[in-house]
């Protein structure tokens, strides 16, 4: 077993509270994703206004913007155009395009919501998290399960019940599997990094408040892209994580059950990517008003990135 290395404890600094109401945030990013969770969220939400959408094709952010009554940008003359018009900016983009933009919009001053995982190099997720700290901007990075109210709820629930001897995490997706006819597997980052960095970020994010850091990590390939990690965490308990996009799709699914003192526990449903990006903007704002750091920020999001690169280091 192999400890991986712990990200800085030294606390970041926090923005200045604030109370502007609505906050402006812009959407960098205009595909599937953005398409189908982070523009019609944002839209929606009665304490945000959508200042506009970049996209790094023109034609798709202009879609986007017209579906969503708002402005376009294009080219990077666009991203510094569309940073001045907003507080906050929110990523829809692959995680090695979101990091050096999200360093480039914290030091412009805008408070960032960044989507999982935030970079796919530790170097990438240490830089993000520096800049956000230097320049005492708000961070959340967008874990769906930690936002999605059901699970939220439920994730510091068990957390103050406590008492855990052990968690069995499962996410089993068929992106990639004969027949699948989902936009996501167009992605070329999710079908070269796979199953442990796309869906791997969710299972810790949910781990980690209940359990415990991990204090030791080993990992393991399976099938396609199919990763297996035993953990081990602070509180003594330990953790088994399978992952995977290449499934058959009989055999798709996703659940985490913890065993402890009190019995069993399993995560509930939820409704939802746009009900859970409602929770990561509302933790957003919720930032910038009170200036206490929300516990999946930057640093949590290296802290995941530092994770992954040792698990993706021992599969090989």
């Amino acid at each position: 077993m192999t400890t991986p290395p712990a990200a800085s404890t030294t606390p970041a600094a926090t923005t200045t509270p604030a109370a502007a109401s609505p906050l402006r945030i812009g959407l960098l990013g205009a595909g599937p994703w953005a398409r189908n969770t982070h523009a019609p969220a944002l839209a929606a939400h009665p304490d945000a206004l959508l200042t506009g959408v970049w996209g790094r094709r023109a034609e798709a952010a202009e879609a986007l913007a017209t579906a969503h009554r708002t402005r376009a940008y294009a080219g990077e003359a666009g991203i510094d155009a569309l940073l001045e018009a907003s507080d906050a900016v929110a990523f829809a983009l692959p995680p090695d395009v979101q990091a050096p933009l999200a360093v480039r919009a914290a030091e412009a001053g805008c408070h960032v919501l960044m989507d999982k995982p935030v970079a796919t190099t530790v170097e990438g997720a240490r830089a993000v998290a520096e800049a956000v700290a230097k320049a005492e901007v708000a961070s959340v990075v967008f874990c769906t399960l930690r936002f999605a109210p059901e699970t939220a709820a439920w994730i510091a629930e068990q957390a103050a019940v406590g008492g855990w001897f052990t968690a069995r995490a499962q996410w089993l997706g068929s992106l990639y599997a004969a027949g699948s006819a989902s936009e996501y597997a167009d992605s070329p980052w999710r079908r070269e990094k796979g199953g442990l960095w796309d869906v791997g970020p969710h299972a810790l994010s949910v781990l980690i408040p209940v359990l415990g850091e991990v204090t030791e990590l080993t990992a393991r390939r399976g099938p396609a892209d199919t990763a297996h990690l035993i953990l081990r965490h602070g509180s003594g308990a330990s953790s088994t994580v399978t992952l995977g996009l290449s499934a058959p799709p009989a055999a798709a699914g996703m659940g985490i059950e913890l065993r402890g003192e009190h019995g069993t526990a399993e995560i509930p449903g939820w409704d939802g990517a746009q009900s859970a990006f409602r929770g990561a903007v509302d933790a957003l704002a919720e930032v910038v008003r009170t200036g206490v750091p929300h516990a999946c920020d930057a640093r949590f999001g290296l802290r995941l990135t530092e994770l992954l690169a040792e698990a993706e280091r021992q599969a090989g």
